[in-house]
Order: structure tokens, then C-alpha cells, then sequence
């Protein structure tokens, strides 16, 4: 493929995934406002999949599982190779296919008075170990794909600001989890806006390399990954 073709082909996964992110964003508000009427606050958000209207959150988390890969496409055909840019994709990649297990192990929605993430059964067991693993995994993702945008020429503020929100978030989910049950909801999705935010972020800068090209000016150390 040449040159143009990548780029190009670059900035139509780009777009895609940047689609995605929107449509990701907007499905999950008006499910919010639509019955059972989950609380923001304490309820998970994988609690939308279960209800008079689950399939649409269902496909929300295969989308977001699209947009992941179209991010991998993206970052793939981006600069020369190096360890970051290829550990960063791998495990993007399979935070991508958690996310896709999600539509098929749905979780245990909580009792009245119930607060936290309690799984009563082995489908919802999977599920928390798939969401768990998805959580994980990207934000080891993240890091290591900052890190290999922030050796470009310009510096990629927006996805590194995005990433110390998830990570902070995922801190914040941590601790509510033994400390705070009642504020997991809250916890989870700041931690996803951080993610979601770094996906727009990130597939935005790369989509903007089609007019100078492939990204340039890695750093000596992402070289030496190579």
C-alpha cells in the first residue's frame, strides 16, 4: 500500500471510531432516560443492557468494540514500528473483545438496598471478569500508546489529559468499590469518559497525520523498542 493509500485508509478508521465514540456517548444518555431509569450514582452502566430496552446498550457494547479495532487499525498504520505502538494495539485489541463479550454475559443487576458490584450468578460472574479484564487492559493500552503519540511532533495533550481521567476514574471505582458502594455508578463511568475521551482524542490526532504524512519524530527511546 502506498504512502497516500495508508493515509487515507487511516483517516476513514479514524472517522469511524470518532463515530463511534459520539454514538457510544448518545445511546448510553437516553437509556438513562428511559425505564427502569437506572441511578447514575450507584448503578452500574452495564445495568442498561438489562431491561425493556437492553438490546440497544447490547449494541452499544459491540460498537464500542468496532471503535476499538478501527483505533488499532489506525495506530498500525501510523509511523514506523516500535514495542509501544505494538503492545499498545495488542491490548487495545483485546479490550476490544471484552467489550464484545459483554453482549453475551449480562450482568447482575442489584437488589433494592443493594449497592456495589455483587454477581449472583456465572453469567454475571463473567461478566465482572470480562469487564474487569476490558478495564484493565486498555488503560495499559493507553499508557502505552500515549507514550508513543506524545514522541511525535506535536505533542498530543488532549488524549493524555483523557487518560489521567480514566486513570483516575478506575482509581476512583477501586476504592468505592470497598469504601463508597453507593457511588460505583459515578466511579465506572467517569473512569469510561476518560477512555472514550482518549479514543476521540487519540483518532482524531492520527486522522489529522493525513496531510503531513506519517507521524514523525519518534523518540529515541520508542526507537529502541523497535
Amino acid at each position: 500500500m502506498t504512502a497516500q493509500g495508508r493515509a487515507t485508509t487511516r483517516a476513514v478508521f479514524c472517522t469511524v471510531a470518532m463515530a463511534l465514540v459520539v454514538l457510544y456517548v448518545v445511546v448510553d444518555v437516553v437509556l438513562q432516560l428511559l425505564p427502569p431509569h437506572y441511578s447514575v450514582m450507584s448503578d452500574a452502566e452495564s445495568d442498561l443492557a438489562v431491561g425493556p430496552f437492553g438490546w440497544a446498550m447490547q449494541v452499544n457494547f459491540a460498537a464500542r468494540a468496532v471503535m476499538s479495532g478501527c483505533v488499532v487499525v489506525a495506530v498500525l498504520l501510523t509511523g514506523p514500528p516500535s514495542g509501544r505502538r505494538t503492545a499498545g494495539a495488542v491490548l487495545l485489541g483485546i479490550a476490544g473483545l471484552c467489550s464484545a463479550a459483554l453482549v453475551f454475559f449480562a450482568t447482575d443487576v442489584n437488589r433494592p438496598g443493594e449497592f456495589g458490584m455483587r454477581p449472583r450468578t456465572a453469567i454475571g460472574t463473567v461478566h465482572v471478569v470480562f469487564a474487569t479484564t476490558g478495564f484493565i487492559t486498555v488503560l495499559a493500552a493507553l499508557v502505552l500508546l500515549t507514550l508513543w503519540l506524545s514522541g511525535a511532533r506535536r505533542s498530543r495533550r488532549a488524549a493524555t489529559v483523557f487518560l489521567v481521567v480514566a486513570c483516575a476514574g478506575l482509581l476512583f471505582l477501586a476504592s468505592s468499590l470497598i469504601l463508597a458502594p453507593h457511588v460505583v455508578g459515578l466511579a465506572e463511568r467517569s473512569c469510561i469518559a476518560g477512555i472514550l475521551g482518549w479514543a476521540f482524542a487519540a483518532a482524531a490526532s492520527l486522522r489529522g497525520q493525513r496531510k503531513r504524512g506519517t507521524v514523525s519524530r519518534f523518540s529515541r527511546r520508542d526507537r529502541v523498542l523497535t
